[in-house]
């Protein structure tokens, strides 16, 4: 199956510093992609060049055979990149409602404001927001920010929905709850890449993982095989978080 998003030696440089270096991989329709690595691999950078945050320094990336490596954020946005931050920052005097309308209208998805509502409100219901949708977005405790954030990625109709540590801060249940998300998501045929610090949690939604080191792509494989990589117990997992997957397996 061609790749719906592939990415061909692509580096970032800041200054002297090399942040992501040479990185090739390409994500499948529909396919959970996990993408791991320690604090500082370049992963959140990776998805910032991939949306257009940061310029890329070489290299290409390629959305449905097209080269957008080029492209701003609202440009990524329209064409069906679409992505939540680590950091959630709602608009907080808007409504849950306007939050998320405006993410499908300004991100093309809409036809304009009352399709956009509609957008919103549907989306809203669906990652169990819709009986907030009037109230502030400051109300919002973090487990509903994080939804309001999924909700505003998802009103601009991704084709590819990057998912930046959309599970952080969050308890265990309400992490199973977002994973149930995430996989009635993949349901409809968008293409999720992830990323976690969590290895539970990445290695239970995961198809594939990426791993990433010093900016650097270190293994591309099924999580079995990429928890088994030498390379990666030794710059990540560690012997004793390999030895009991092994066991758990």
């Amino acid at each position: 199956m061609t790749a719906i998003l592939e990415l061909k030696n692509v580096s970032k440089n800041f200054g002297g510093v090399s942040a992501v270096s040479n990185v090739s991989f390409g994500l499948k329709q529909g396919e959970i992609v996990g993408l791991i690595g320690p604090n500082g691999a370049g992963k959140t950078t990776l998805v910032n060049l991939v949306t257009g945050v940061h310029s890329l320094s070489d290299g290409q990336v390629i959305f449905k055979g097209e080269d957008v490596g080029s492209q701003k954020p609202f440009q990524a946005a329209r064409r069906g990149l679409a992505r939540t931050f680590q950091i959630v920052q709602p608009f907080p005097e808007m409504t849950v409602l306007e939050n998320v309308s405006a993410g499908a209208v300004f991100g093309g998805a809409a036809g304009g404001i009352a399709a956009g509502q509609e957008a919103a409100q549907a989306e809203l219901d669906f990652v169990g927001l819709g009986h907030v949708a009037n109230e502030p977005a400051s109300s919002l405790s973090l487990p509903n920010r994080k939804r309001l954030e999924l909700a505003k990625s998802l009103a601009m109709k991704p084709s590819v929905l990057l998912l930046d540590e959309v599970n952080a801060g969050l308890n265990a249940s309400e992490i199973d709850d977002a994973l149930k998300l995430i996989e009635q998501i993949s349901g409809r045929g968008v293409t999720i890449l992830i990323i976690e610090h969590l290895m539970k949690v990445v290695l239970s939604v995961s198809e594939r993982l990426l791993v990433l080191h010093h900016g650097e792509l270190i293994a591309d494989g099924t999580p079995k095989q990429v928890v088994e990589d030498q390379r990666v117990i030794e710059a990540y997992l560690g012997a004793k978080f390999a030895e009991r997957y092994k066991v758990a397996g």
